[in-house]
């Protein structure tokens, strides 16, 4: 089961690498655009899936993460949130190192009755699904974000281990 996080983290870093990386191509209003998404703009959509990572990897660290809103903007520079969302990446891969089966098998949370593999499940699902929404809307725009298939990106999953 770690395994398995831990290809979601190499990708999750890969993909938020390229997508940040993309978003260069675009001016400051292009990424602040109300392009009617849920968190209305690239930035805004950016900064939410900044904020609920940290939100999670705070909980499956017994800690809080402390917010205003779902769809507060952490960082309306894109240059700030970058930064901040490659050191969030990195926190995430430190945990995601440190964490153990046992750990992951156990409940996390005294509100929340199901394991920490069911929470960590959905922590990626929901980068994934907010992933696609910046992806539509940088093809909107003319941005090609690149591959995105997890299988086939380089660094991502040790095929030869499976041989």
């Amino acid at each position: 089961m770690k395994e398995q996080f831990l290809m979601q983290g190499r990708y999750q870093r890969l993909m938020n690498q390229h997508f940040y990386e993309a978003c260069t191509q675009l001016k400051t209003d292009d990424l602040l655009a109300d392009r009617s998404a849920f968190f209305k703009s690239i930035i805004g959509t950016l900064n939410h899936m900044l904020l609920t990572d940290r939100i999670w990897l705070a909980s499956f660290q017994g800690q809080k993460e402390e917010y205003d809103s779902l769809d507060q903007i952490l960082y309306a520079d894109f240059a700030e949130l970058r930064l901040a969302r490659e050191a969030t990446d990195q926190a995430i891969s430190e945990w995601l190192d440190g964490v153990s089966e046992e750990e992951l098998a156990a409940g996390f949370h005294d509100r929340l009755k199901f394991p920490l593999w069911v929470a960590v499940t959905h922590f990626f699902n929901h980068q994934t699904h907010h992933r696609g929404q910046v992806s539509q809307m940088l093809s909107e725009a003319g941005v090609d974000y690149g591959a995105t298939d997890m299988p086939f990106l380089p660094g991502v999953v040790d095929w030869s281990a499976s041989a």
